[in-house]
């Protein structure tokens, strides 16, 4: 290792006044904060790749779903999972080493504990959305890895899922493991080849509007359609210029969709069309239509996890799948606290899947469904997709049906395996896998819907003085600190029918989230600026108190 190359490489990136903290979405803020951070990434890919003897580790440089001044980045394992937790702390470490001394001091401790052998090679690769400050931050990411003779690949502008589809083929090929062709070309070719062999003999429904955030999805998706062909499937895009500033993610997208519970600013939903948004680096998805009273019909993660728990779980009873030594395959759902608890209760009371919750994270989500035979997890923002065992796969190419109907459902189970992007959320298999399913099932976006329906919700934020002093616990639904506050959200609670509601803090900036739920509009809104006018007024709200907060007195009647 040449130390002064890193001191070298550091003072050319300088970092500044600020306190850096790795979360779920990795580094995330301003861009212009992000140049000395790109660098000291760059290290730590070099040092994560060694770590695995020279394993592909996989940088993404995106924002998702923020506004496009902010930027960040992200490192992804071998086979495409998100960061070890671990390694997060390096990452804080170098991050916020105040020299360069101090950072190789640092690259040095994790060389101990890791028992790295810095003989060995090192491999990265490098993707970003289509944020304007992307290429100086890649341009910082690369100065970092070549202070470390480590050898880096740029693919240039890629969706997240993609990257990590890509990161996982380079480090599975020539295996028993093999995920696909590590290239662009292979994703979609794999997608497409797999949608169709679902949906062969089915007839095509009705065209899909979707709302591409203005992001990476856009491209893609076109590439993706090219590929499946359009008498397969027809899409008509919107919201996909990706070339004028300020519109990525402005007013539209998932997360717009998912928060206001209204489409995109500039459309119209008209009864009868099926239309989604994606996020801004295309890992999430979320579908909704105007019933016939023209009304807002929102189709979000829930829906697609039971959706997909429901179809999976029937394909797996009339293939009549077992593991080769006879035992049933165990089929679970993992949902967090922001899930609607009309889901919670469907899954586990009318499909019989068992449901597991996790605090808020896909890192979480993930793991926990390693854990079934089959996995289907999905945030209710839409981000998720659905995991298989070894074990699983194994049962699906080992089977032979005995009739059409079992061979149909085995011949389906590997083509959804093939379809669904096991490595992380992706808007665009994820898309496909919700049209395969309802091809197959003959289902309208409304007879998807009236599987039940979902207690009225509504998500707040509040600016706050500390987030830090918010301690969630119990996967996210109750908080051990501030003192007091978690006995007031429940003495608010107890007053509403079907009453739900949690605060958590953000993972990247200092607010927290208030999230409500209970039988009716009305009550929902009530409990939710109740809440939020609790916490404003007593644990550290900072900027104008919004109009909407409602406020409390000692005994916790809300005041007139």
């Amino acid at each position: 290792m040449d130390a002064a190359a890193i001191v070298s490489g550091a003072a050319k990136h300088p970092r500044p006044d600020h306190h850096y903290t790795y979360g779920t979405a990795g580094f995330r803020m301003k861009a212009t904060l992000l140049d000395s951070v790109m660098f000291r990434v760059g290290l730590l890919a070099v040092l994560r790749s060694k770590s695995h003897l020279g394993k592909t580790i996989g940088v993404m440089v995106t924002a998702s779903h923020n506004a496009e001044p902010d930027n960040g980045v992200k490192l992804v394992e071998p086979l495409g999972e998100m960061l070890d937790q671990a390694w997060e702390e390096y990452a804080m470490d170098l991050a916020n080493a105040a020299t360069g001394e101090a950072l190789v001091a640092s690259v040095l401790k994790i060389v101990s504990v890791q028992k790295i052998d810095l003989d060995s090679s090192a491999s990265v690769v490098v993707a970003r959305d289509t944020r304007p400050s992307g290429p100086d931050l890649v341009a910082s990411l690369i100065d970092g890895v070549r202070s470390m003779a480590g050898q880096i690949t740029d693919y240039g502008v890629m969706s997240t899922p993609l990257l990590h589809y890509v990161t996982r083929c380079l480090n599975t090929a020539g295996t028993p493991d093999s995920y696909g062709e590590p290239t662009a070309e292979g994703y979609y070719s794999k997608l497409s080849d797999a949608f169709k062999r679902i949906t062969k003999g089915k007839g095509r429904l009705s065209a899909l509007h979707v709302d591409a955030a203005n992001g990476v999805g856009a491209p893609c998706l076109r590439t993706l359609i090219e590929a499946i062909g359009h008498e397969h499937l027809e899409v008509k895009v919107a919201n996909d210029d990706i070339e004028t500033r300020g519109k990525l993610n402005h007013n539209c997208g998932a997360d717009y969709v998912k928060l206001y519970q209204k489409a995109p600013e500039g459309s119209t939903l008209v009864p009868g069309e099926r239309w989604c948004s994606l996020d801004g680096d295309a890992d999430r998805i979320v579908f909704y239509y105007a019933d016939a009273a023209c009304q807002f019909k929102l189709l979000d993660g829930d829906k697609i996890a039971t959706l997909a728990a429901g179809f999976i779980m029937s394909l797996i009873r009339d293939a009549k799948i077992t593991h080769v030594d006879g035992s049933a395959l165990r089929v679970g759902l993992v949902q967090t606290a922001y899930a609607n608890g009309s889901s919670t209760a469907y899954v586990r009371d009318v499909m019989q899947v068992p449901v597991v919750f996790t605090p808020t994270g896909v890192k979480h989500l993930h793991h926990e469904a390693e854990h079934f035979d089959v996995g289907v997890y999905f945030e209710a923002n839409g981000h998720g997709t659905v995991l298989f065992s070894k074990k699983a796969t194994t049962a699906f190419h080992a089977a032979t049906g005995k009739t059409d109907v079992e061979t149909k459902a085995i011949e389906s189970l590997r083509a959804l395996a093939d379809l669904i992007n096991q490595t992380v959320g992706d808007a665009l298999s994820d898309m496909l896998m919700v049209e395969a399913i309802l091809v197959n099932m003959s289902q309208s976006f409304a007879d998807w819907d009236g599987a039940y329906t979902d207690l009225p919700s509504r998500q707040e934020k509040v600016k706050v003085q500390n987030r830090a002093a918010f301690v969630p616990i119990k996967a996210d639904t109750e908080l051990s600190h501030p003192e007091g506050l978690q006995g007031k959200i429940n003495q608010q609670v107890a007053k509403y029918k079907n009453g739900r509601c949690f605060v958590r803090p953000s993972g990247t900036e200092d607010i927290v989230r208030v999230y409500a739920e209970a039988a009716t509009r009305e009550e929902t809104d009530a409990l939710a600026f109740t809440v939020c006018g609790i916490v404003f007024d007593g644990y550290g709200g900072v900027g104008d108190r919004p109009a909407s907060y409602k406020r409390v007195d000692a005994s916790g009647n809300v005041c007139a």
